[in-house]
């Protein structure tokens, strides 16, 4: 069985994470969808909060689990019994950070291997932080956020 851990805050979850979800679906057995733990970053909804909301956006896809990890990534991932990282690539930014990243993983566990999925075009600016920043300022989340989660993120930012 290919199982594979997608690792990140989503904080909350853009349409952009959700179609790396999707893809990553059709090509792992299992992916484990992994909020984990970073006390350097400051968030907007707790994990239980970005917990609900991944399942929500996810009820539709029968493998793909969520759940909230921390420490090491390759650790925990370890525990999930899976052999695959995924990382999104939205730019050359991305690829240097995502890369030193990679390399890392690789040198504390060389049986997990890291697979980047490039983000489609309409996601390659996306991430968490530009959609709080047009919610909070009243604009359109609409294109970057999940329906199931847009009036849930509307309602928090906008307090």
């Amino acid at each position: 069985m290919k199982i594979a851990c997608y690792p990140g805050s989503f904080d909350p979850i853009t349409n952009g994470h959700l179609d790396i979800i999707k893809r990553a679906s059709k090509v792992f057995d299992e992916v484990y969808v992994t909020i984990m733990v970073n006390p350097k970053k400051k968030v907007t909804f707790d994990q239980q909060e970005r917990k609900e909301m991944i399942e929500q956006c996810t009820k539709d896809l029968p493998n793909v689990k969520v759940v909230i990890g921390n420490g090491l990534t390759v650790d925990f991932a370890t525990k999930l019994n899976a052999t695959a990282l995924i990382r999104g690539i939205r730019a050359v930014a991305d690829y240097e950070y995502e890369l030193q990243q990679a390399t890392a993983n690789m040198m504390l566990n060389e049986n997990i291997e890291t697979f980047f999925f490039v983000a489609r075009p309409e996601y390659s600016f996306l991430s968490s932080s530009v959609a709080k920043e047009i919610a909070i300022n009243g604009g359109d989340i609409s294109k970057f956020i999940p329906e199931a989660i847009k009036d849930r993120v509307n309602n928090e930012l906008k307090k």
